[in-house]
């Protein structure tokens, strides 16, 4: 992995956990998640008109990215209605990488060497140790975990897809599709949920779900163009370490207790960065 695509991924990282964050800082997850999709369909159109149509073998990947783009927004609905943004954020993150290796290897015939294949364990198990840094879960938590636990399934499929589908056509053009397709579902379906309710229940939230979603998009487009140009393995655990900065976030604006081992877990993940981009 070059310098450019490093410092790319961890731009992304940031961008991730932040959007995240705005998501689940939004009471009324429902309309969020609308909002943030509405930002997807205008500006996400906008370069889907520019950039025109992808070439005819990228539209399997993206009609499949979709599909699994839209299974993962539930999931990560559902995981912020159950848990604490602090420990089903990692754990969401933290199964992608473990996966993604797997299926590079295995199914993509990727090579990974052996730096970026311990590097990529290294850091997945200090993101999931996270979950863990205040002790065995509880069987409350259970639910919210599960939801977490696919969540990283799917990040781990689509990532997987949009790897393979941004080299057939360009990142701009598969990124633009890919997020005008997915964009309007979930207004739709808050919309047959709240019906004329909706305008006046997404009014207060209004900026704040916009503005998650034109950084969701600004940090999925980041991740993209590097995987158009290194490894899918590697970028995907230098891509979790979002979840550094979302347990800071969660500290500082949910005042959810960071602790020692959480910070351990942390410094586990920051040497699994560096021994990748040995």
């Amino acid at each position: 992995m070059s310098g450019a695509v490093a410092v790319v991924v961890l731009a992304s990282a940031v961008l991730h956990a932040t959007w995240n964050a705005l998501a689940h800082g939004i009471r009324d997850r429902l309309v969020g998640f609308a909002l943030i999709g509405v930002a997807y369909t205008v500006v996400a159109g906008t370069l889907a008109a520019i950039a025109g149509p992808p070439e005819a073998g990228a539209w399997p990947y993206l009609v499949t990215t979709v599909v699994l783009h839209f299974g993962y927004t539930l999931a990560l609905f559902a995981s912020y209605q159950l848990g604490e943004f602090s420990q089903v954020y990692p754990l969401a993150r933290g199964t992608s990488p473990w996966v993604v290796a797997v299926v590079s290897l295995t199914i993509l015939g990727q090579s990974l060497p052996v730096w970026d294949l311990v590097g990529v364990l290294v850091v997945s198990t200090g993101l999931i140790a996270l979950v863990f840094a205040g002790g065995a879960p509880s069987r409350t938590q259970l639910p919210a975990l599960a939801a977490a636990f696919a969540t990283g399934l799917l990040i781990a499929s689509y990532t997987v897809v949009d790897g393979v589908g941004v080299h057939h056509t360009s990142v701009v053009t598969y990124a633009g599709w890919a997020f005008f397709l997915e964009g309007p579902l979930v207004p739709l379906l808050a919309l047959v949920v709240r019906r004329r309710a909706l305008w006046a229940q997404a009014r207060p939230s209004l900026a704040t779900g916009l503005t998650g979603g034109v950084v969701s998009l600004a940090a999925y487009g980041a991740v993209l163009w590097a995987q158009a140009r290194g490894s899918l393995a590697p970028i995907a655990a230098l891509r979790e370490t979002s979840i550094i900065v979302g347990a800071i976030i969660g500290a500082v604006f949910f005042h959810e207790r960071f602790g020692p081992w959480r910070t351990v877990a942390a410094v586990v993940v920051a040497t699994g960065i560096v021994v990748i981009n040995l």
